[in-house]
């Protein structure tokens, strides 16, 4: 412990302060005695004090003791990690007593597995949970750093391969070298596999329909063996190729048609004998392929496409034809068309997934998308509240354009233990958008039943939805399947229920545990006029049961294997009701909004038969209108996309006269053309680049005014989408970054902010996140890296046989300063209370001071003399003090 000045030039003030103190001692007649004495004292010492706290007074203390991080790497290439517990473990035996050791985990970020402690049992267990996909040395160098006390001597071990591939651990070590945080390290040897690895894929970036090219293919390998090289278009194999591999790199080319256009995903596969590594056997690229556009035709009646398609190929357009069922659960395989047509779909049959993905198609991406009308088509279809339905000009409901029937409607819902989770919830999303489409003047109930029926909802007009929709959303799963109770009681409901049209629809996904007269039922249904639809979901549905009720009951029957089409199913249901969805009579067409499709129409239209009523958005156009008025032709653009309404069919039915029209396939093919994307000459180069979990973007355009602000959307193989706002570092340039933790392929276009509405900038490419490069195949260069570092922070490279070197060295000694600037001020405040206590006290003090005396030289007081009248001894001593408060001597007088 010792003492020391951080400001010692301030000790100069002890002169003129000697010299105050000295004056006053000669000048200050007021005091005197040992009262004067001890002012001065005190004086002198609270000078002095305030002297040592404006000198920077500070105590300190030397230390000798260590304090030793160990930042062990556990990412994947690491291997088995219990070879790092065991060295921590032997090399914690070796420290002093007094020496802390912490122990700190890192694979893409760091994780702390235990706090600073001096135990010698503390442990070395690596149980944290890190993301192994990555080795981010610099996040667990960070967190290590932060583990210290700031005190002793601070050091951190680094148990690592060294093959960092986030981040910058070299960068991390300046900043501990500038903290006098030494890094140790022990490179640690990769576990030697067999391994081979596609490392790269490349693709022409822009091809031709019908042009030959070569997918160029690189392999690295730890062995030699034979395998086979498989290539990919969009998920489809497109050639195979038995390949010799060497140790080392291996280049291949394997030939490639580009048959449809589009963008299209390039994915190479290797499989060889004795690999024990697959994470890194398959790389991506991107390509586009120009050429004729292909439009995607989804038709819900098989064989009703002609017309279409006949059409279409007359304007040079390809199609493809597909049912519903077809629709494909990857993002980038929309991509690969300019457009897609819904041919009379119904909603029922069409995967909520399926549906997002084309509504983020259009949004994002461009592609186009028309809904041809029919009796399964629009409202009628069960397209209320969709993904669909957001994206088209026209929304499915009818509020306040005719007269529609009163309704009655009692849902029957499974509510038993089975339907737990996604299903339940899926059940309540249906019933309360049933509730949703219909009108104040409808009657509604539900019923929730498992072994016994429970009315959620009792039967009751439609005043307040949002009531109705909080009873429905608190539905909860219990309990086995008893049909026919619950359909008993909804059948005695829905006999007192007084509208001009009353249905039923049971829904279940189980076996009903008890049997009833259902012949009783369906026939008292028949005979009221009342109607029952049956939704089977699953296989283990009764479906027998299910299908001979709707049927018995004038339904119709649902079976379902994708849970997500529910609520289509549901409210396509609640639309059947109403019947007035459908306008079955005669009329023509009234051009009101043609735009640029002016010239299609100059020579007037063909009547219709029919079509699908629906109610025109906001910002729609509205192209062609009925008498009602409906709309017949509507359009509108929708984020990057274009997407067009037609609310008749194309199959003849209504559409006799249009489907043979001179000018239809001419039109027809104009409205298809108009929803294409927008692919113009593009002022932006878009490039990425793949850096561990990061992908770096960069924008750059040579425009005279460059946009204020520039979004990407960028979207995944599974239809999530996210906005990555880019940064303008220079007039034209523009930086993102978008956080990946798996490989993939990723479709990008951009957004022009500028004006507060997004406008399509850049549609229409692509990017590839390889896997993580923790998989590739070693350079050998880690151990090289871990001795710069420690190089860098004066740390050492560590010895395998060797874990007690860690604390084999002297400790560096630091002083440990205490501040005694509080303790200094709050001494010289006393001594100042004091100070004037002695100054303005009328205390006998010269009794004080005698008794002290003898006090200090161990002798009693004197005792009073006898024989002293006691008042002539109280009133010398009232005198004595008197005059010893004036700074008088004592009375001497007789």
């Amino acid at each position: 412990m010792g003492v020391q000045f951080s400001q010692p030039w301030w000790l100069l003030l002890l002169i003129p302060a000697g010299i105050f103190l000295y004056y006053a001692y000669r000048s200050d007649f007021r005091l005197g005695g040992f009262r004067k004495k001890l002012a001065l004292g005190l004086r002198a010492l609270i000078i002095l004090l305030l002297i040592f706290v404006i000198s920077g007074l500070h105590g300190f203390t030397v230390l000798r003791d260590k304090q030793v991080v160990y930042l062990a790497d556990r990412s994947d290439s690491m291997g088995d990690t219990s070879r790092l517990e065991q060295w921590i473990a032997e090399s914690i035996d070796a420290k002093g007593e007094q020496d802390g050791t912490a122990l700190v985990s890192t694979g893409l970020e760091g994780a702390v597995e235990r706090k600073l402690s001096t135990d010698i049992k503390a442990g070395a267990s690596l149980n944290a949970s890190v993301q192994g996909a990555f080795t981010g040395l610099e996040a667990g160098l960070q967190l290590a750093a932060n583990a210290f006390e700031g005190r002793g001597d601070s050091r951190i071990v680094l148990l690592s391969d060294g093959e960092e591939n986030v981040g910058n651990m070299a960068a991390a070590g300046r900043l501990l070298k500038d903290r006098g945080i030494a890094v140790d390290v022990l490179p640690v040897p990769r576990p030697e596999i067999r391994d081979a690895a596609v490392e790269e894929l490349r693709v022409p970036d822009k091809l031709y329909q019908a042009e030959a090219f070569y997918v160029e293919v690189l392999i690295n390998s730890t062995y030699a063996a034979s395998g086979e090289l498989r290539i990919y278009e969009d998920s489809r194999e497109i050639g195979r190729q038995q390949v010799e591999v060497s140790p080392g790199e291996n280049r291949y080319a394997v030939k490639g048609l580009a048959k449809s256009p589009g963008l299209h995903r390039y994915r190479a596969e290797i499989f060889m004998e004795g690999d024990e590594s697959s994470a890194n056997n398959a790389a991506f690229d991107f390509t586009r392929v120009d050429g004729p556009p292909n439009v995607l035709i989804v038709e819900g009646t098989p064989g009703t496409s002609g017309n279409i398609t006949a059409a279409l190929d007359s304007g040079m357009i390809g199609t493809e034809v597909i049912p519903p069922e077809m629709l494909s659960l990857e993002a980038a395989k929309y991509a690969a068309y300019d457009s897609i047509v819904f041919n009379n779909v119904s909603g029922s049959r069409v995967g909520g997934k399926q549906m997002e993905l084309i509504e983020q198609s259009v949004r994002s991406f461009g592609t186009g998308f028309i809904m041809v009308g029919g009796e399964d088509s629009f409202g009628m279809g069960g397209y209320f509240k969709t993904p669909i339905e957001k994206a088209l000009p026209v929304s499915m409901e009818l509020e306040g354009k005719r007269e529609i029937p009163s309704l009655g409607l009692i849902l029957v819902i499974d509510r038993s233990g089975s339907m737990a989770g996604g299903k339940m919830e899926l059940a309540k999303e249906s019933a309360m958008r049933t509730v949703e489409l219909l009108r104040s003047k409808d009657t509604v109930g539900v019923v929730a039943f498992d072994d016994n029926p429970w009315w959620v909802v009792p039967p009751q007009k439609l005043g307040d939805k949002k009531e109705v929709l909080e009873a429905i959303q608190g539905i909860q799963s219990a309990g086995g399947t008893n049909i026919y109770p619950a359909l008993s009681s909804a059948l005695d409901e829905m006999q007192e229920i007084k509208t001009q049209r009353r249905h039923i629809i049971l829904m279940t996904d189980g076996q009903s545990a008890m049997g009833g007269s259902y012949d009783e039922l369906t026939d008292s249904m028949v005979q009221q006029k009342i109607t029952m639809s049956s939704v089977a979901v699953g296989m283990d549905s009764d479906t027998v049961l299910l299908q001979y009720l709707a049927e018995a009951a004038k339904g119709r029957y649902y079976f379902v294997e994708d849970e997500t089409t529910l609520p289509a199913i549901f409210s396509r249901e609640a639309v059947l009701l109403a019947k007035s969805y459908i306008v079955d009579k005669p009329f023509i067409p009234a051009v009101q909004n043609a735009g640029d499709w002016q010239f299609l129409f100059d020579q007037g239209v063909p009547g219709l038969l029919g079509y699908v009523a629906t109610t025109p958005k906001s910002s729609a156009q509205v192209v062609l209108s009925s008498p009602e008025p409906d709309p017949v032709l509507a359009r509108w653009q929708y984020g990057s996309g274009r997407t067009a309404a037609w609310s008749s069919d194309l199959s003849g039915k209504w559409s006799r006269e249009w489907v043979s029209w001179p000018a239809f396939a001419d039109t027809l093919t104009e409205i298809v053309k108009w929803t294409f994307p927008q692919f113009e000459s593009s002022p932006y180069e878009v490039t990425a680049q793949a850096a561990g979990n990061r992908v770096n973007l960069q924008v750059v355009t040579n425009g005279d005014l460059p946009p204020e602000k520039l979004t990407a959307v960028v979207g995944g193989d599974e239809g999530d989408a996210q906005q990555v706002e880019l940064i303008q570092e220079a007039p034209g340039r523009y930086t993102g970054e978008v956080n990946v933790l798996k490989p993939g392929a990723f479709l990008l276009s951009l957004e022009d902010h500028s004006s507060g509405t997004p406008v399509q900038a850049a549609p229409g490419t692509g990017f590839v996140v390889p896997y993580s490069p923790e998989y590739r195949i070693s350079s050998g260069t880690g151990a090289e890296e871990l001795t710069q570092l420690a190089q860098l922070t004066g740390g050492r490279v560590l010895d395998w046989d060797n874990p007690a070197e860690v604390f084999d060295r002297t400790a560096a000694s630091r002083q440990v300063l205490h501040d005694l600037s509080y303790p200094l001020l709050a001494a010289a405040l006393l001594l100042w209370v004091a100070d004037i206590a002695v100054r303005r006290l009328a205390l006998p003090w010269a009794a004080i001071s005698s008794r002290l005396a003898h006090c200090l030289r161990r002798q009693p007081a004197p005792a009073p003399q006898a024989g002293h009248d006691a008042g002539l001894t109280r009133l010398a001593a009232r005198k004595a003090r008197a005059a010893s408060f004036y700074g008088g001597g004592a009375d001497t007088r007789p």
